[in-house]
């Protein structure tokens, strides 16, 4: 997009993390901003962040992945802010286990949230965004839309999906003037991981094990909305944030096969260990 100023932005999951952080950013750089979150408590001290910048703010508590309430989203937003300019699809949950433990219950919680709300999202908004000047869609994948994980099958699926919807869309709306970008952040310092299900005890310590680590050595989430942000102005396709997600995007791309081997050998000696 050539201007953020002026323009009125929908950020999912805007209560926490990158929802949050990103939210506030576009805010700093002169969009209004729909907050949606199920989490409606969470988003007052955001919206209140919002009206100290001098922006106007909407909240909206919406669980994504229900189609009926996403379907009253659009409506309400344009009630309020009588435009739609930026869309981010942000909203997201994980579950820890190997497939094997995983309950199909969880498995459908995590799909409705990560993969049909960005669905949802991008349908319903989009005869909104095609009607604007000029518009773009963000769309959450992760490192692990990139590279298949032990123990995140589920959230493997999802963000893969989320990476599959997104490509086809960049194809789709080329020559319009609606902009999308994929976003594949590695280690962010959100609750993301600290708040998974887990699958089994054993699952859940290890997720209490790396969301330490994340705390202490993951990048601030704010960092990762002003590059997500800068890629909205020029209309990048593909942002990849993080070190790890260069490091294991091209390992995948030289030896896909190996690459796999090799991420599965590290996790059974990690349980040996």
């Amino acid at each position: 997009m050539k201007r953020l100023e002026g323009r009125v932005a929908v950020v999912t999951g805007a209560a926490s993390g990158i929802g949050r952080a990103l939210a506030l950013e576009l805010a700093q750089r002169g969009c209004h901003l729909a907050l949606v979150d199920v989490d409606e408590a969470g988003l007052g001290p955001v919206a209140d962040r919002v009206r100290a910048l001098g922006r106007k703010v909407s909240l909206h508590r919406v669980d994504v992945s229900e189609r009926a309430q996403m379907e009253r989203l659009p409506g309400a937003v344009i009630a309020e802010h009588g435009h739609v300019h930026v869309l981010v699809n942000n909203a997201g949950v994980s579950v820890s286990g190997v497939l094997a433990d995983q309950s199909l219950d969880d498995f459908a919680w995590i799909v409705g949230i990560n993969f049909w709300g960005v669905v949802y999202g991008c349908k319903l908004f989009l005869p909104q965004l095609l009607a604007e000047d000029e518009a773009h869609i963000v769309n959450l994948s992760s490192l692990f839309g990139l590279i298949g994980v032990p123990t995140q099958v589920s959230y493997n699926a999802t963000k893969y999906a989320v990476r599959g919807v997104s490509e086809a869309l960049i194809s789709e709306l080329s020559g319009t003037r609606v902009g999308v970008t994929c976003v594949h952040p590695g280690g962010i310092r959100t609750n993301i991981v600290r708040a998974a299900r887990a699958s089994t005890p054993r699952d859940e310590a290890e997720n209490e094990r790396t969301a330490a680590l994340f705390e202490r050595f993951a990048m601030p989430p704010e960092k990762a909305a002003r590059k997500i942000a800068r890629a909205v102005s020029r209309n990048q396709a593909r942002l990849r944030i993080g070190a790890e997600t260069y490091l294991l995007d091209w390992l995948k791309r030289l030896a896909p096969v190996t690459t796999q081997r090799v991420a599965g050998w590290a996790w059974r000696r990690s349980l040996r260990s």
